[in-house]
C-alpha cells in the first residue's frame, strides 16, 4: 500500500477522536479530578512508576484523600505511607523517596513546590520523563515526556528513529512542533495501550494507518 507522508496535525487530530472513549493517562486524569498541584502530580508521577494507571488512579487517589500537601505528607509515618501506596510496585522504596521529598519540600519551599526541571531533578528518585510529565500536566510547561507508548508508536510511524526513550525525546524535540509537546504524550498514551498495541496492533481500525510506516509490524489485527 502507497503510504500518505505524515501530517502530524492530521494525525494527532484523528488520534484525539479515536482515544475518546478511552481512559485518560493518569497524571491527566487526576488533574481533571482537582489534584493539580506540582507536588501533587510529582507524588502521583512516582506512585506511576512501573506500575498500570489502574493501579495509579486509585493508590493516588487514597494517598490524597489521607494528605496531598508537603507538610501533611511529611507528617505522616513512613508505615502509614507504605501502607497507603502499598499496591503500587516497590512502595517501600517510593515511600521513603517521597517522605524525604515531602520533607525537603515543606523545608526549603513551605506548601509550593515550584514547577522548575532542576528543582524537580534534585529528588532521588525523580528522572526526566518524571519531570517532564509533572511540569507539562501542572505548569502547562511545553516540554515532552517519553514513555514506552511515545516511544513505540511515534518509531512506529516512521515519524523518528530512536533506539531509546532518551534518545526519543531529543530526536522530537528536534522534529515536533512546540504545540505538540504536552499533548504527544496525552493522546498516545492510551493510542498505545488501546490501538497502537506493543504486539499485533488494531491497524485495521487505526485512524492513521494511510500515513504510517508500520516500522517492525509482522503481526496485526
Amino acid at each position: 500500500m502507497d503510504k500518505q507522508p505524515f501530517d502530524i496535525d492530521v494525525a494527532l487530530e484523528r488520534i484525539e477522536e479515536a482515544v475518546r472513549p478511552w481512559p485518560k493517562a493518569a497524571l491527566f486524569q487526576l488533574f481533571e479530578e482537582g489534584y493539580t498541584s506540582t507536588f501533587e502530580q510529582l507524588l502521583a508521577c512516582i506512585i506511576s512508576i512501573r506500575t498500570y494507571d489502574e493501579v495509579t488512579l486509585p493508590v493516588s487517589r487514597k494517598l490524597f484523600a489521607r494528605a496531598r500537601t508537603p507538610s501533611s505528607i511529611a507528617a505522616l509515618s513512613w508505615e502509614e505511607l507504605d501502607g497507603l501506596i502499598g499496591p503500587s510496585t516497590f512502595h517501600e522504596r517510593k515511600a521513603h523517596q517521597m517522605l524525604a521529598i515531602a520533607r525537603q519540600v515543606a523545608e526549603s519551599y513551605g506548601e509550593t513546590l515550584p514547577g522548575d526541571r532542576d528543582v524537580l531533578l534534585s529528588f532521588a528518585g525523580v528522572g526526566p520523563k518524571c519531570a517532564n510529565l509533572v511540569l507539562g500536566v501542572a505548569c502547562g510547561t511545553p516540554v515532552i515526556s517519553v514513555d514506552i507508548h511515545v516511544h513505540r508508536v511515534t518509531g512506529r510511524w516512521g515519524y523518528i528513529e530512536a533506539s531509546t526513550p532518551e534518545k526519543a525525546l531529543v530526536a522530537l524535540e528536534n522534529k515536533l512542533p512546540r504545540e505538540h509537546w504536552i499533548d504527544i504524550n496525552r493522546l498516545l498514551v492510551p493510542f498505545g495501550k488501546h490501538i497502537c498495541t506493543g504486539s499485533k496492533p488494531k491497524c485495521s481500525t487505526c485512524p492513521v494507518l494511510a500515513m504510517c510506516a508500520q516500522v517492525g509490524v509482522t503481526e496485526h489485527r
